[in-house]
């Protein structure tokens, strides 16, 4: 990794006695919406994970995916403990992972909604195991449930990769996700 030159360290050596950065005492108690605030200054990707129960499609937003392995490869995603989507795709062994574009933020927020039909008006085909893979997107892939652990209030899912989209499907940019709210990416200038 190599730092920008105005954010290399300095070499001068943190001063112990003015108490960590944070300001909390080591051991403190974290409140979760100040934790889920910080964690929000982390830019993500938007996925739909999808699925098929008794014909029809299922899915959920996620923000927390990433890979994990190349050989053989593998990526993971988090969902809540009390997601009443995600046990519908556990139980098939499978789930498909659409990574949005960004003109797709409408997408996200569809699919983010209980107890309404997320999957009105949205175009999608099967993958060759028949999970959805959703039109215009900037990726896809399609899983077989590798392995699952829990991890506090949320199921780590671990995904084997069987398929993905060709190179000719990546046209679009990212839909981001930064404090809150959406972002589209922006060159870098100079």
């Amino acid at each position: 990794m190599t730092i920008a030159p105005d954010r290399a360290p300095s070499g001068a050596a943190p001063d112990i006695a003015a108490g960590p950065a944070s300001g909390l005492a080591q051991g403190a108690p974290i409140d979760p919406r100040v934790f889920r605030d910080t964690l929000g200054h982390y830019a993500s990707g938007i996925t739909i994970i999808g699925g098929i129960e008794d014909g029809a499609p299922v899915g959920f937003t996620c923000q927390s995916f990433y890979s994990v392995s190349t050989e053989p490869p593998l990526v993971s995603f988090s969902v809540m403990t009390t997601s009443t989507t995600y046990p519908r795709i556990r139980s098939t062994g499978r789930f498909s992972v659409n990574v949005l574009s960004h003109h797709q933020h409408t997408v996200s927020n569809q699919f983010a909604r209980s107890g309404t039909d997320k999957w009105a008006g949205i175009d999608w085909a099967p993958a060759a195991s028949g999970n959805p893979v959703i039109a215009d997107t900037l990726m896809w892939l399609d899983c077989d449930i590798w392995a699952e652990h829990e991890a506090g209030d949320h199921l780590i899912v671990i995904g084997r990769v069987n398929e993905m989209s060709p190179a000719s499907w990546h046209k679009h940019d990212p839909l981001l996700y930064f404090k809150g709210k959406y972002r589209h990416l922006r060159e870098v200038e100079g």
